[in-house]
């Protein structure tokens, strides 16, 4: 039974929606990857208020945030922290970096040489940071929201496929729609100002445990074998396609499960559909398929080849 996780949902979408106009299926899935344990990559031109979202989001949920704006200059010991001798004591102390926090924004990721992105790895998959030979657990909610901007490439770096593969699902921000632009033209016509979030009232959630509840509730869900069966048959095709130098890892196939049960959890069921498995394969699979070259040049994109390969695979029934 699903005793926090669509209350906590339908929550937070109601107070982002003070703040947020639209863009629906981004909230979903950027809840998706919060209740999965995950982390997200969000993908989209300046001024689709991706940074409004996360801080927004991380007050409703009552969660501890940082920002990190990531430029070409910037350290691993930026991110992480790093040891300050104290002439007084006489010893070392830790200053503590950004990534100790529970919501974490990285804005413009890949502005940054893949040296310093590396330094994130550790924080996202094990919750863990070393910092001069010894481990620092992190938050056990520890969520890195990462930005970047898909139109400019002067002084940006490409992220490693082994970063790339570390974000469970990677979420494109378009522009919105005539009507929800109008709706947010006519919010600062009447005095709405994103600058102070401090004057809109937004309510939190009142249990702090409320995200850690939800995650619980998702991962004890379970999944059909067909259900499994299918996952699995989609993450295969991924390797045999004739347009992908190559496809998506084991990791992917887990990721698929996760963010299915997620989504199966939000949309108020204790069990996850093919139609669960259909609506989060493109931000699950899209960053970890890598295209050959001549297909890029004919216009291929990796979300033409994920729909290719759903439309020729037999849903179960």
């Amino acid at each position: 039974m699903l005793n926090h996780t669509p209350q906590t949902a339908a929550h937070i979408k109601r107070e982002l929606g003070k703040v947020i106009v639209g863009q629906e299926a981004v909230i979903e899935q950027i809840l998706v990857a919060i209740f999965a344990e995950g982390h997200a990559l969000l993908e989209g031109v300046p001024g689709t208020a991706k940074t409004l979202l996360v801080k927004t989001l991380a007050r409703i949920v009552g969660a501890r945030f940082s920002r990190l704006q990531f430029t070409p200059d910037l350290m691993p010991s930026d991110i992480t922290g790093t040891n300050v001798f104290n002439m007084q004591t006489s010893e070392f102390k830790l200053r503590p970096g950004p990534i100790f926090t529970d919501i974490l924004l990285g804005d413009e990721i890949n502005r940054t040489p893949p040296k310093t992105q590396s330094a994130l790895l550790e924080a996202m998959e094990e919750r863990q940071a070393t910092i001069d030979g010894k481990r620092y657990r992190l938050s056990p909610v520890f969520t890195v929201l990462a930005t970047e901007n898909p139109i400019e490439y002067e002084g940006t770096y490409p992220l490693p496929e082994a970063q790339l593969d570390r974000f469970l699902l990677k979420i494109l921000i378009g522009y919105p729609s005539h009507e929800d632009e109008l709706e947010v033209v006519s919010r600062w016509d009447e005095g709405f100002n994103s600058r102070r979030l401090d004057r809109v009232e937004i309510e939190s959630l009142n249990d702090r445990e409320a995200i850690s509840r939800c995650r619980d509730e998702v991962r004890a869900m379970t999944t059909e074998p067909g259900v499994q069966n299918y996952i699995v048959d989609i993450v295969q095709k991924t390797r045999n396609h004739p347009t992908l130098l190559y496809g998506a890892s084991p990791r992917a196939s887990v990721a698929l499960l996760l963010c299915s049960k997620a989504l199966a959890a939000l949309r108020e069921r204790d069990f996850a559909t093919p139609d669960d498995v259909r609506d989060v394969a493109l931000p699950v699979l899209r960053h970890r398929l890598s295209l050959r070259a001549e297909a890029e040049l004919d216009g291929a994109t990796a979300d033409a080849v994920i729909s290719d390969i759903l439309k020729t695979l037999e849903v179960p029934r």
